[in-house]
């Protein structure tokens, strides 16, 4: 009888590497599958150990652009950020690592799909809703949710001698302080001494930023070129550096962030499982793209059109958070989100400072801003008479409302009034 197939998501931690090594010993043929979102790793030694482990094929594949341009770069201009705070860093990986799981699955003929999240986490949301909407016939095996599993691995010193009894090659052994997942958008910190939300995030902790005190005393100024709210040209205004291509101009944008100590977050979350969770997170270069662009929207988008889409934009957010990427829902929002996006066409410029990312200016082919309209100084059109009854109109419902409340000695006298 020939093995089950079975395609793991593998990363090459001691989690995956265990995993991997279950399987295989439970009667599957694992294909080990590992994504590149931009994490700073050495991709041909992960396929090796995966392979040293028992896979039988391995899938390295490079999904950064496309990471970028489907993903961050739309998630910034629905303006999605969860709690007022995160910008979902974690949350947008975890799509476009399913969708490409997925179709290797169907490539290779599996009739399973793996992966190594926890049971308390968000991920595991994210994973298995990403497979259900993708594949909903392919099996999900989710081994820390299978009771067989958590008796056998209690805890870290039960994988460490797990991956000591058969030779599983794995980067580390000793316990770190601390958990961090790296991308493209950002690089991610919980648990260990981050528990304890008094516990300050030690600063040699950060990996892609400096601390705003360490940064330059000089600031730097760059502009972003916007066409349909998506960044098209990244430019140093003061060296010339120029980048087109997404990828490249992304990636410049965190080097630049990471300089100066833009986009550090320190928050307590809620996670869609329930648990209140703490977690630390550098997100330069998102955090400069999100600044620019609420800006250019407030010259370029039409004020109820801005509005309307702001309220959508928590439940974006929360979609994205939660795993519902690939939903009914999803597909309305992002739908209704690119016709706002239309003509959010123009230049900011923005200046990089000690931890800050400071408009200075903007320009756009598309500008609803009116300087004659604007301006005390010159009429433009705007005939200050008509405020009267523009007010007098907009008064009436307030008028009724007090004179409702005299009425039934509801009345409450303003202080000095009485």
């Amino acid at each position: 009888m020939a093995s089950r197939k079975v395609v793991l998501a593998y990363s090459g931690g001691l989690d995956t590497a265990c995993i991997l090594k279950v399987l295989q010993q439970s009667g599957y043929d694992v294909v080990a599958y590992v994504a590149n979102v931009g994490q700073q790793e050495n991709f041909e030694e992960v396929a090796e150990r995966a392979i040293a482990t028992g896979a039988s094929n391995v899938y390295v594949e490079d999904l950064r652009r496309e990471f970028v341009t489907d993903f961050i770069f739309p998630a910034i201009a629905g303006n999605a950020v969860y709690e007022n705070r995160y910008l979902l860093g974690t949350s947008l990986a975890r799509p476009v690592i399913a969708k490409r799981q997925v179709e290797i699955a169907f490539q290779e003929k599996a009739e399973y799909v793996a992966h190594g999240a926890t049971g308390k986490g968000n991920d595991q949301v994210r994973f298995e809703l990403a497979y259900a909407a993708l594949a909903p016939r392919l099996r999900v095996i989710a081994p820390w949710k299978e009771r067989d599993f958590l008796l056998r691995f209690r805890g870290r010193s039960d994988l460490l001698a797990f991956a000591r009894e058969h030779s599983i090659p794995v980067e580390a052994s000793a316990e770190k302080p601390y958990s961090s997942d790296e991308n493209l958008m950002h690089r991610s910190y919980e648990a260990g001494l981050l528990e304890d939300p008094m516990e300050a995030p030690p600063e040699d902790m950060f990996k892609l930023t400096r601390s705003p005190e360490a940064a330059p005393d000089r600031a730097e100024e760059i502009e972003i070129e916007f066409k349909d709210a998506m960044p098209v040209r990244v430019e140093n205004v003061g060296d010339g550096t120029k980048h087109l291509d997404p990828l490249d101009a992304f990636d410049y944008l965190n080097e630049l962030g990471g300089v100066h100590g833009i986009g550090r977050v320190d928050m307590v979350e809620n996670r869609f499982v329930g648990i209140k969770s703490r977690g630390v997170y550098e997100t330069p270069g998102g955090t400069i793209l999100h600044h620019a662009l609420r800006d250019l929207e407030g010259i370029a988008m039409d004020r109820e059109v801005l509005r309307l889409r702001d309220s959508l934009s928590p439940r974006f957010a929360e979609l994205i958070y939660n795993g519902f990427w690939y939903s009914p829902e999803m597909d309305f929002i992002q739908a209704a989100f690119r016709q706002s996006e239309r003509l959010i066409d123009g230049v900011v410029r923005v200046k990089l400072y000690k931890g800050t990312a400071i408009v200075r200016g903007r320009n756009s082919p598309s500008s609803l801003y009116d300087r004659e309209l604007s301006s005390m100084d010159v009429a433009g059109g705007y005939d200050q008479e008509d405020a009267r009854g523009f007010i007098r109109i907009n008064s009436l419902r307030l008028r009724a409302h007090k004179l409702i409340l005299r009425k039934t000695g509801e009345e409450s006298v303003p202080v000095g009034l009485s």
